[in-house]
C-alpha cells in the first residue's frame, strides 16, 4: 500500500476483539477499506479478527467485503480493498479463556514476522463492556501490553462503565495494562467532521470569536434528535437509559467543545485541558434545583413517518413497567467569566419527528429602539446553527428588509452545507478515529478526567431520580418530547428552536415551537 504524503504511519497489527459483531461489520470494516483506498494505512499492516465463532480467513474476508459494499464505501475503495482483505486473518477464541491468550500471542508473533509490523499493536475492543477489563487483564498478564521495544494501544467503546464507581474500576484495570496515554476511549461524535470544524469556526474567525460570550449570546441549545426507537437494543437500553447512553458522553462532549476557552495549543492535552475546565465549571445540580433543571421522558405509542410505532414499554426485551428514560432535557449554567448567566439547554431523545444533531447559538436582541417596537413585525432571532448530522455545515439567520416592501423586515438565511451535492464526501467518523489511533493522536478521544467529571455529573442526576422515585413523563412517538421540556425553557422566557431542516421554510413562526401542530415532518 502506498503511503499518504501527509504522514507516514508506523507499522502495526490491528487486533479486533468482537470481529463477528455488528460494530465491526457496520463501521470498522468499511472504515478500514476507505482508509486503504486513501492510502492512509501503513505499508506494514495486518488485521487480526478475533471472535468466538468458528470461521476461517476466507469467510471473514468475504464478510468484510460484503460489509463494505453494504456501507457504500467510496467508489475508489475497490482498488485498494483486495490487498487489504488479504491481510485480514481470523483467530477463534473465548475472551474469558486464559489458555487462549498464549496462542494468540504466538499467532501475533507469526504475523509480526510475516508483515514486519515490529510488535506494534492496536487492540480494538468491539465487545460488550463486561469484557473490557477481562481482555485487558489477560493481555497484560501474557506480555502483550507491556510497551517494551514496541507500542501497544487499546481502543474501548462506550459505555465506559455504568457509573463513576464502575468507571474507576475499569479505568484502573486498563491503565494498569496500558497506561493512560495508550488508552483510547472512543466517542464517535468527536470523529464527526463538523465537531472538528467547530474549533476552526470559533477560533479562526473574528466574525464569531469576539461574540462568543454572555455579552452577546442569549442562550445555547444542543440537540441530538433520533426518529428511531431502541430496536433490538432493548435489553441494554433498559439498563442504561438516555442519561447514561447519550448525556454522559455525546451531549457533554458537545457542550465542552462549544463552551471551552481557546487552548494554548492545538495538541491533544491542551484541548482536553480546556474541555475539563468546562466540566468543572458546570453549576452543581442539587435536590433543590433538580426538578427545575432536568426533565426525563419516555416515548409511548405514536406515529413516525405516517406509520404507527409501539411505545417503549412494548419494545422487545423491555420491562413492561419500565421507568427508563428515552428522553432527557437539561438546563445548565457554566459558572465562569465567559458564560455567566447564559443557559445551556441540552436535549436528546428517541422517536422524535426529525433526525438531527446540532448546536444552536441564539444571539441577544438589540436594544428596544429603531426597528424594535416601532410597528414592525416581530423580528426573528439571530441564529448560528452548527449542523452535525445528517447535513454538515453552518446555518446563519439574520434580519433584512423584504425586497419591494415599504419596510417589512424578514429573517433571511445563509446556509453552507459541506456534504450536500457531489463536491465533497465527509469521512466517516471511524475513518478519522482509526487513522488517529494508528498515528498515536489522542486529540479526538476522551481523557480519563473528562470521563470522571462527566460521570460525577450524571451520577448526581441518576441518584436523585432513584431516591426521589422520579417518574418518566410519557410523550407520544413522533412528537418533540414531554411537555415538561417546554416548561423547562419557559422559566427563562425561551422556547426550543426547531432543527435547521424546519427553519428552511417561509413560515416565520417556525423558529419557535411548543408541543403540537405539525408542518411537514416538523412537529411544532
Amino acid at each position: 500500500m502506498q503511503l499518504s504524503a501527509v504522514y507516514k504511519p508506523e507499522p502495526c497489527i490491528l487486533v479486533v476483539f468482537g470481529a463477528t459483531g455488528d460494530l465491526t461489520h457496520r463501521k470498522l470494516y468499511p472504515a478500514l477499506i476507505n482508509l486503504a483506498a486513501q492510502k492512509r494505512l501503513p505499508d506494514q499492516f495486518a488485521v487480526v479478527a478475533v471472535g468466538r465463532r468458528e470461521k476461517n480467513d476466507t469467510q471473514v474476508r468475504n464478510e468484510a467485503r460484503r460489509a463494505a459494499a453494504a456501507a457504500g464505501t467510496h467508489p475508489s475503495a475497490a482498488a485498494g480493498a483486495e490487498e487489504l482483505l488479504q491481510r485480514i486473518h481470523y483467530f477463534q477464541m473465548n475472551f474469558e479463556d486464559e489458555a487462549a491468550y498464549p496462542l494468540l500471542r504466538s499467532r501475533l508473533a507469526e504475523l509480526d514476522a510475516a508483515y514486519n509490523t515490529q510488535g506494534n499493536r492496536i487492540y480494538f475492543l468491539a465487545v460488550a463492556p463486561q469484557y473490557f477489563g477481562i481482555i485487558a487483564d489477560h493481555l497484560y498478564k501474557h506480555g502483550m501490553a507491556g510497551n517494551q521495544g514496541a507500542w501497544q494501544r487499546v481502543v474501548v467503546e462506550k459505555p465506559f462503565g455504568r457509573n463513576l464507581a464502575s468507571a474507576r474500576e475499569l479505568n484502573a484495570r486498563l491503565t494498569q495494562a496500558f497506561g493512560e496515554r495508550r488508552v483510547y476511549r472512543i466517542d464517535h461524535y468527536l470523529g464527526k467532521e463538523m465537531l472538528q470544524n467547530l474549533l476552526v469556526i470559533r477560533f479562526a474567525n473574528t466574525l464569531f470569536e469576539p461574540l462568543w460570550n454572555g455579552r452577546f449570546i442569549e442562550e445555547v441549545q444542543i440537540s441530538i434528535n433520533e426518529t428511531v426507537g431502541v430496536g433490538s437494543r432493548g435489553g441494554y437500553y433498559d439498563e442504561a437509559g438516555a442519561l447514561r447512553d447519550m448525556v454522559q458522553n455525546h451531549m457533554l462532549q458537545l457542550l465542552t467543545l462549544t463552551a471551552m476557552e481557546p487552548p494554548v495549543d492545538l495538541d491533544a492535552d491542551s484541548i482536553r485541558d480546556e474541555k475539563v475546565k468546562v466540566l468543572r465549571s458546570i453549576r452543581p445540580l442539587t435536590p433543590e434545583n433538580m426538578e427545575s433543571s432536568v426533565v426525563r421522558g419516555q416515548y409511548g405509542p405514536g406515529m413516525i413517518d405516517g406509520k404507527p410505532v409501539p411505545g417503549y414499554r412494548e419494545e422487545e426485551q423491555v420491562d413492561p413497567d419500565s421507568n427508563t428514560e428515552t428522553y432527557v432535557a437539561l438546563k445548565l449554567y457554566i459558572d465562569n467569566f465567559r458564560w455567566s448567566g447564559v443557559p445551556f439547554y441540552l436535549r436528546t431523545g428517541k422517536r422524535l419527528p426529525v433526525r438531527s444533531a446540532e448546536i444552536v447559538i441564539r444571539f441577544r436582541e438589540q436594544p428596544g429602539v429603531l426597528y424594535f417596537g416601532r410597528g414592525y413585525s416581530e423580528l426573528g432571532p439571530n441564529l448560528l446553527v452548527i449542523k452535525i448530522q445528517p447535513e454538515e455545515g453552518v446555518f446563519l439567520q439574520f434580519n433584512a428588509k423584504q425586497p419591494g416592501s415599504v419596510g417589512d423586515i424578514v429573517p433571511v438565511r445563509m446556509d453552507y452545507c459541506q456534504n450536500c451535492g457531489t463536491g465533497f464526501d465527509s469521512p466517516e467518523a471511524y475513518e478519522r478515529l482509526l487513522a488517529d489511533v494508528i498515528r498515536g493522536d489522542s486529540t479526538l478521544f476522551t481523557r480519563w478526567d473528562e470521563v470522571e467529571y462527566a460521570w460525577e455529573f450524571v451520577d448526581r442526576i441518576a441518584d436523585y431520580w432513584d431516591q426521589a422515585g422520579t417518574p418518566v413523563e410519557v410523550y407520544p412517538a413522533g412528537t418533540w418530547g414531554p411537555a415538561g421540556a417546554d416548561r423547562l425553557l419557559a422559566q427563562n422566557g425561551h422556547r426550543w428552536i426547531l432543527p435547521f431542516q424546519c427553519l428552511l421554510t417561509d413560515r416565520p413562526d417556525l423558529e419557535k415551537h411548543g408541543s403540537r401542530p405539525v408542518v411537514g415532518s416538523c412537529q411544532l
